[in-house]
């Protein structure tokens, strides 16, 4: 019994890691998303009078946009140690299981 249990602990730790890893990737492709537009905002801001209400706003849109970006690597960073506490429990659930197998092939 504590062989199945342990595979399919091994089974959902997997799905939930791969889980983890595509979050991961979609804030990456994101944050780069920002960063690009955060350097167009300063090219389009040297453009203007520093002064002009366009720069002002350009400035504000570039400044919610670091926040933004902010948060991203925020949850970014949770998302890596919850991912980070999974591989640990999965490789435990893989000793687990594989300890299970030796017991029951084992010839006494």
């Amino acid at each position: 019994m504590g062989l199945i249990v342990a595979h399919i602990r091994a089974m959902y730790l997997q799905q939930q890691k791969l889980d983890l890893e595509y979050k991961i990737q979609l804030i990456t492709q994101t944050r780069m998303g920002l960063s690009k537009s955060v350097d167009d905002l300063l090219q389009v801001g040297n453009d203007f009078d520093p002064e002009s209400p366009t720069t002002k706003m350009l400035q504000q849109r570039q400044a919610k946009l670091k926040v933004l970006e902010q948060k991203l690597d925020q949850q970014m960073n949770q998302y890596k140690v919850r991912l980070d506490m999974i591989e640990t429990e999965l490789q435990s659930a893989r000793q687990m299981r594989d300890k299970s197998i030796q017991e029951a092939f084992s010839y006494k």
